[in-house]
């Protein structure tokens, strides 16, 4: 029996109805899985608190893996209209799986395999084959959203242009031994250019002292505390009214207003602009205190205490007994032996950098 053309279009009706109830769920699966969301100003105004625990950049294979993601954590605040508070991983007694899931912390990154083993988490696309994000697994909109926006940025130019910034070697002595010329010294050349300007040093030499102290990594921590890129002392950071020490820029800050402030005691004392930069760089390294002892000495002894490599002389003396007799030596005896590899290195690095980057 043939059916009429309106029982054939109800048919085809009911057939079609059916289909879109059974599809949507598998459609919205994919969405969530894509990253698309329905709720795209999910993070609009939020003040989000995100943990990096990537270990020591000094020692990763993988290259500045802390900076790299921290320029991309703040890129995604920037186009998702929200803010960033990042703490970087190395602290003792914390554990950031622990503390995303009790929400102490909003959005942790680690490396992918780190995840494998944690539940309870809802997990990101790996960012750059090593590094993914992870927010708690309620967060369903929250994924959404990173997913959807890493999906797209990881495409574009900008973001092969970060990543190629951040995953490269740039150890200085080997570049110059290999022969390397370039204009690019480490992913913060532009910050060592603006600061290096308030000190009057030539921006190459301002390079070489954050190579020598961090190999230009921000999550570099020392067993005394300092850290970032110059490895500034949390004391040290609250005098400049500077509190975090992670970011790039607020680091570099500090440091160099230390710098100049160190500076400021050797000006005018009949110094060459090379015997202030190094003997500022031994200050930095063993305190102001320890290298007055050492010019004071060295005035006591008839020795010109404007040279650099004379003060370098009369250190062994810094390290006898009979040191604590001296009226000029306020703070006992001194070994030395960093401070002095501390100035060579630097300007042995500060050289490297100038046969790569012959151009200032």
């Amino acid at each position: 029996m043939k059916l009429t053309d309106k029982k054939i279009r109800r048919t085809r009706c009911f057939f079609i109805t059916l289909a879109v109830i059974c599809i949507t769920p598998l459609c919205e699966r994919g969405r969530l899985l894509s990253g698309a969301s329905s709720n795209e100003d999910y993070f609009s105004g939020k003040d989000l608190v995100c943990a990096i625990d990537l270990g020591d950049d000094m020692l990763n294979a993988h290259g500045l893996e802390t900076g790299f993601t921290y320029e991309l954590l703040n890129r995604f605040a920037q186009e998702n209209n929200c803010s960033v508070s990042v703490v970087a991983g190395r602290r003792k007694n914390v554990n950031y799986l622990d503390s995303l899931k009790a929400g102490k912390i909003d959005l942790l990154v680690m490396h992918h395999e780190d995840f494998e083993t944690s539940d309870g988490l809802n997990i990101s696309y790996k960012v750059d084959e090593c590094s993914a994000w992870a927010v708690g697994d309620k967060d369903l909109n929250a994924i959404r959203q990173i997913n959807g926006w890493l999906s797209y940025f990881t495409e574009t130019e900008e973001f092969a242009q970060i990543e190629a910034k951040y995953h490269k070697a740039y150890n200085p002595i080997k570049r110059a031994e290999k022969g390397v010329r370039t204009h690019t010294v480490s992913p913060y050349d532009h910050l060592f250019r603006k600061y290096a300007k308030d000190l009057g040093w030539d921006w190459r030499m301002l390079a070489a002292v954050v190579y020598q102290e961090s190999k230009f990594s921000i999550n570099s921590r020392s067993h005394r505390g300092a850290s970032g890129l110059m490895q500034v002392m949390p004391r040290t950071g609250e005098t400049y009214d500077v509190h975090n020490l992670l970011d790039p820029e607020q680091n570099l800050y500090a440091g160099t207003r230390h710098l100049k402030r160190l500076q400021k005691m050797y000006t005018g004392k009949g110094m060459s602009q090379d015997e202030i930069v190094k003997f500022t760089l031994a200050a930095y390294n063993a305190g102001e205190g320890r290298i007055k002892d050492c010019r004071s000495f060295a005035a006591s002894q008839n020795i010109d205490n404007n040279s650099w490599s004379e003060i370098v002389k009369i250190i062994p003396l810094m390290r006898e007994e009979s040191i604590l007799e001296e009226p000029s030596v306020k703070l006992g005896k001194f070994q030395g032996y960093e401070t002095i590899a501390y100035v060579d290195n630097i300007m042995e690095i500060y050289s490297a950098i100038c046969t790569i980057c012959p151009e200032k």
